[in-house]
């Protein structure tokens, strides 16, 4: 069995009074999920997970929570994927898909997130990570 690991993070923008939540959809597929991708040798699980997300979207982002969740599945026989995902924050209004294999990247509005993920194991993060989000004590600005 082979194993892959990936980081990413769903990043969540205030603007006034709206929250939206950073999503892809793939090229293949056109599943809709949070931006992640292949740790490098060498490289922590933040740093791939900050890297990852600026490659995908060309959105900087900041990790200020202690949220981690990892999912664990099967992406073809033989081959075990597990991805880390982590709590993270912007500012910046602006994104841009990676060109290749995503398709299109988008601020979802936080309370319609949920029913666009495609897959379940990103529904079960997603809820994770909005149940961490209301204990923050900082007010995102």
């Amino acid at each position: 069995m082979n194993w892959e690991k990936s980081c990413g993070a769903l990043v969540v923008r205030r603007e006034k009074d709206n929250y939206y939540i950073l999503m892809i959809r793939h090229k293949a597929g056109g599943s809709r999920s949070f931006p992640k991708g292949h740790m490098e040798q060498g490289e922590s699980e933040y740093a791939t997970a900050l890297r990852e997300v600026m490659e995908e979207t060309s959105s900087r982002i900041a990790i200020i929570s202690d949220f981690r969740a990892t999912v664990k599945y099967s992406p073809s026989p033989g081959v075990m994927k597990e991805v880390v995902y982590f709590l993270a924050f912007t500012t910046e209004e602006s994104i841009k898909a990676r060109e290749g294999e995503i398709a299109e990247v988008e601020w979802v509005p936080l309370e319609k997130a949920e029913n666009c993920l495609t897959h379940e194991n990103d529904k079960t993060v997603f809820r994770a990570a909005m149940e961490r989000m209301q204990h923050l004590s900082f007010e995102i600005k």
